[in-house]
């Protein structure tokens, strides 16, 4: 699908690839690795065409369509459902052509075109694609500017999953999304039908949705097969033997050196010097083993304190007064609480975080805390506060006045700010250091409780583990919103959903919630009721009463009647779309008898125009079909939520 012929590109003089090259197999999907900063973005820029390389080429199949997120959030007065459709610029033109075109042939070519590209159920896998991002009905019908610019990526990015270029491109898409998002994508990505190259960090993506990892590494490009473990593994295997190599390197070219040391100015012994002299400079050095360092990271023990540090009982929250966001909140927090917060974005996660953190007042309901309780709290949307134009030192001392520069050196370093990076601006930092910035910050006082909303979102994979270790040796109670479920995975002990305007306890592990929301969408419901989403025992939720009983069977007959009464219309329209779904059938089957018969096409009785057009009239007839199909199921689906309800 895609061939990388010796490619070189440098940006401000510093090379990024160095005659690299890699060949990417047709219909694989692969994960494009490396360290922040190594330059994914570019290559994938590079791919596109919107930069120029120095040297080499880039050969994409002939015909092959290529596609991307928009790096631009949409925007405008169209509905989110009809922007993923019109993204289609050929399925846009031909439904243009297909209402002003009168030519016959003309017609036939076109619907035969939009058949083959499953024109007729694009509006339903628009739909489908949205509501696994997290719009349901009521979203997509909304005006794509009524929306916030993080909302508006995710229509980016369902409108290049919507147009299924025959290689598509996906730098980051899990950082536009919550876990739920996450999850659906890895199910989209696992089938989807061409090629595909992502840029991520989420390991367990990498691991259960791709089956190729392009690894980027000092300039140079390397395809290996297989997801993320079997890459680790294979990376590790090959380190380990080109240690042992270059471990025996070392001992030869110190045995050769002796040689030469001894014998180079003995004439009995000079050519032979010479020619080990000769041996020494033909070997090449074998690179260590030793990867790039990650520089760790390091959370202060908080001072010891007596359980609980919270307790919330019957709390409720908001941003306007009488129009709480979450309701009936109870919450026993301890030392040594590790809990994740799932829910959809817009659901109440951060409203509940900004609740915990002091940032938000209930206005009902009761919280009791320890009055020297220090709570740390990390938001994606503080790398925005951070000034561009100081340096990590000048934050830390506008934060901590007094403290010894030597002290708050200390800190930083425990957050990988050596001494070339403690003075440097904030704006020539990358992704991951302003992250690691906010994070020294926000553990500047030793705190009991960290709050981290979506921490790794700048983080490459080994900086994540890093910051694993480090959540798992801090001796405080930890809050977690992330849609990294290995981190979830390897930090957390208490799953909490956030749903239905209030709090939850999760019976179950990630794998449990997978299941709940895979039977959440089955059911057509946004937050169901599921045996493993149990009530906090402390949790007080008034409970819908039940619906009236009817006493009378008259009363019953009477609801009866008036059912099928509103049912009739629905039902002769299932009846309706269901005739002409067979007839059009029956006039399909007949044609391809015609079409199939031998004296078409003897050379006596053959008419070429008459073979043109049986297969237009063919080509159009199976458009119908379709059409016709699709009705019938939009009835049928019509009368059954019409039976529900």
């Amino acid at each position: 699908m895609l061939n990388l012929n010796n490619i070189s590109y440098r940006i401000d003089g510093r090379p990024l690839f160095d005659q690299a090259s890699a060949r990417i197999p047709t219909g694989k999907r692969v994960a494009l690795f490396g360290r922040n900063g190594t330059g994914k973005t570019t290559l994938l820029r590079l791919i596109q065409g919107e930069i120029a390389l120095d040297d080499g080429d880039i050969q994409l199949n002939k015909g092959a369509s290529l596609g991307a997120i928009a790096q631009e959030a949409p925007d405008g007065p169209q509905s989110l459902l009809d922007t993923v459709i019109n993204s289609d610029k050929e399925l846009r033109r031909l439904k243009e052509r297909a209402e002003t075109a009168t030519d016959a042939h003309e017609v036939a070519d076109i619907h035969e075109r939009l058949a083959l590209m499953d024109a007729y159920t694009a509006e339903a896998r628009a739909a489908a694609i949205l509501a696994g991002l997290g719009f349901d009905s009521d979203a997509q019908a909304r005006p794509c500017s009524s929306f916030s610019g993080g909302w508006r990526m995710r229509v980016a990015l369902a409108s290049a999953l919507f147009n299924q270029p025959d290689l598509l491109l996906l730098d980051e898409p899990t950082n536009y999304l919550d876990l739920e998002g996450v999850i659906w994508l890895e199910s989209f990505i696992k089938t989807y039908p061409g090629t595909l190259i992502i840029v991520s960090h989420d390991r367990d993506l990498l691991n259960k949705a791709v089956d190729g990892i392009l690894h980027l590494k000092d300039q140079k490009l390397k395809y290996y097969t297989g997801n993320y473990d079997q890459f680790e593994a294979t990376r590790l295997e090959q380190q380990a033997q080109n240690e042992a190599l270059r471990a025996k390197q070392d001992a030869d070219r110190k045995h050769l050196q002796a040689y030469v040391d001894r014998f180079r100015y003995k004439a009995s012994k000079a050519k032979q010097a010479q020619s080990r002299i000769k041996m020494l400079a033909r070997l090449k050095p074998i690179a260590s083993a030793t990867d790039d360092h990650t520089v760790p990271f390091h959370f202060p023990a908080p001072a010891s304190m007596a359980p609980p540090l919270l307790d919330i009982t019957g709390a409720s929250v908001g941003y306007t007064p009488g129009e709480p966001v979450l309701s009936g909140i109870d919450l026993h927090l301890d030392t040594d609480e590790r809990i994740a917060l799932l829910g959809q974005n817009g659901n109440g996660k951060s409203t509940l975080a900004k609740l915990l953190s002091g940032r938000l007042k209930p206005e009902t309901g009761e919280i009791k805390s320890h009055p020297k309780l220090k709570v740390g709290y990390f938001a994606q949307h503080q790398l925005d506060e951070l000034n561009p134009k100081e340096t990590p030192l000048e934050h830390l001392e506008r934060a901590m006045p007094g403290v010894l520069p030597v002290k708050l050196r200390a800190k930083l370093g425990g957050f990988g700010f050596g001494i070339e990076k403690v003075d440097r601006a904030v704006e020539t930092l990358s992704g991951g250091e302003k992250a690691r910035l906010l994070l020294a910050l926000m553990s500047r006082e030793e705190p009991h409780v960290m709050i981290l909303d979506e921490p790794t979102n700048h983080l490459d994979v080994d900086s994540r583990e890093a910051l694993i270790h480090a959540l798992n040796e801090y001796e405080g109670a930890l809050i977690l919103i992330t849609h990294d479920r290995h981190i979830i995975e390897a930090c957390v002990d208490r799953l909490m959903l956030v749903a239905d305007g209030t709090l939850k306890s999760f019976d179950g592990d990630l794998e449990d919630y997978k299941r709940y929301l895979l039977d959440q969408r089955r059911n057509g419901q946004s937050s169901p009721n599921s045996g493993l989403v149990k009530d906090n025992p402390r949790l007080k939720i008034a409970e819908a009463p039940p619906p009236p009983k009817l006493q009378k069977d008259k009363d019953t007959k009477r609801l009866e009647a008036e059912k099928r009464q509103r049912l009739a219309p629905l039902t002769k329209a299932v009846e309706k779309a269901e005739r002409k779904a067979a007839q059009v059938s029956q006039d399909l089957a007949n044609l391809e008898l015609k079409l199939a018969d031998p004296a078409l096409y003897a050379p006596d009785t053959q008419d070429p125009r008459m073979v043109q057009t049986l297969q237009k009239e063919k080509g159009m007839l199976k458009a119908k079909l379709r059409e016709a199909e699709n009705a019938w199921l939009a009835a049928e689906d019509a009368l059954e939520a019409a039976k529900s309800s």
